[in-house]
């Protein structure tokens, strides 16, 4: 039986569904997190053969000797995960320190997490990215934005969301971006892309080929919906598109991707840009060797009439699956903010589109600032359909 280690199978509140799967295919599955057992909800319970606890998944020290722990007692890891961003790093060092050869390791990370590693992989694929500088002093970023025009976008190299990304319009906006950045961490800017984002969501094989494939667009980026508060809004395509799909395999080899769930992020340029393509062309943004986040996986089996849990845990048990992908549709998620005067109210919004509506719900006060306060989740046949749900969740009075 082989042992799958999955840290914080808890969070988010639906990775319980990995577990699941993992369990169904014989995996011995044991979870590592910091919430009390008897607080668990019922379904993480039932799909882990072993909980241990630890105060806090930041204390590395702690979730060390949780491992070290769990191998004592079952021998030897053959995976180790958490399918999070914010744990990519630590995931990494944990295999490298104990011996886990599936997945990436420590050597890996500055290629798959810093934004400025990504353009040389990118490059090869050959794929245009933004001209970018990295941050050093305030004289020569005024001349890169000078070089390129403003808007010029700042983030960290090493980031997770949006978290801390600035949209820097002149001057003035530069020399507050110098009083506002966080003084030891290392930034990227780069020159502004007029596009949507676009993304290539695959479950690819030990071999580096896809056994699934799908993609959403973002018609509001994360940058705009953190920073100003914005409703927030996506949606998974019926189709992938050929050039999409193109980008993400070119994007898979490139990085030499292998057993991963990832969301590959690219802009389609909403109008001709010098040195980048023209309007409709794909330009790439960055890869997370990771599901995307939030309700996303549930999203895509809408869509898809399939379930993306089953197909990565075959992918981990058997590196197959027979799980078949059924009729498509749009998958529109809105995530909507509290204190917004909409013209329909939650109720009336509900009872509008009930045959439409999968999921509605809360959003957890981690996800919020990215994905809103009150999510819905509805699959149309056509985009005209579509467009009229966002029209009637978004208006405001």
């Amino acid at each position: 039986m082989k042992n799958f280690i999955f840290i914080s199978p808890n969070f988010p509140t639906n990775y319980w569904m990995f577990c699941r799967e993992l369990k169904k295919n014989g995996l011995n599955v044991l979870g590592i997190g910091d919430q009390p057992y008897d607080e668990l909800d019922y379904n993480v319970k039932e799909n882990l053969n072993e909980y241990y606890k630890v105060s806090t998944l930041e204390n590395y020290e702690e979730v060390y000797r949780a491992v070290a722990f769990l191998i004592f007692k079952y021998g030897r890891i053959d995976w180790l995960e958490s399918n999070n961003e914010y744990w990519l790093e630590r995931d990494a060092r944990l295999r490298t320190e104990f011996h886990i050869t599936s997945g990436f390791q420590e050597s890996d990370i500055p290629r798959i997490k810093f934004k400025s590693k990504m353009k040389d992989y990118y490059k090869k694929a050959g794929i245009p990215t933004a001209r970018f500088h990295m941050v050093d002093t305030e004289e020569n970023c005024l001349a890169f934005a000078k070089e390129v025009g403003y808007p010029v976008v700042a983030k960290p190299d090493n980031g997770v969301g949006a978290s801390h990304t600035f949209k820097i319009m002149s001057d003035e906006e530069m020399k507050t971006f110098f009083e506002e950045k966080w003084p030891d961490t290392v930034y990227i800017m780069e020159e502004y892309i007029w596009g949507e984002v676009n993304s290539y969501d695959a479950i690819i094989d030990s071999n580096g080929k896809p056994m699934f494939e799908t993609g959403n667009v973002s018609p509001v980026s994360i940058m705009d919906i953190v920073n100003e508060q914005q409703s927030s809004l996506f949606y998974i395509l019926k189709k992938l598109p050929a050039d999409t799909r193109k980008a993400g395999r070119a994007t898979v080899k490139a990085f030499g991707v292998k057993s991963r769930f990832v969301h590959f992020e690219f802009f389609r340029l909403q109008r001709d840009q010098e040195g980048l393509g023209k309007a409709g062309d794909l330009v790439a943004l960055e890869v997370n060797m990771r599901p995307s986040g939030g309700f996303t996986p549930d999203m895509i089996n809408f869509a898809h009439s399939t379930d993306v849990y089953k197909i990565w845990a075959d992918m981990i048990a058997f590196d197959e699956t027979t799980m078949p992908a059924g009729t498509s549709a749009f998958c529109a998620f809105v995530g909507r903010r509290d204190g917004k005067d909409y013209v329909l109210d939650d109720a009336a919004l509900s009872g509008k589109y009930s045959k439409q509506i999968c999921m509605e719900d809360r959003m957890p006060d981690a996800l919020s600032g990215a994905m809103g306060n009150r999510m819905y989740i509805a699959t149309f046949s056509t985009e005209k359909q579509m467009a009229a749900f966002y029209k009637d969740a978004l208006t405001c009075r």
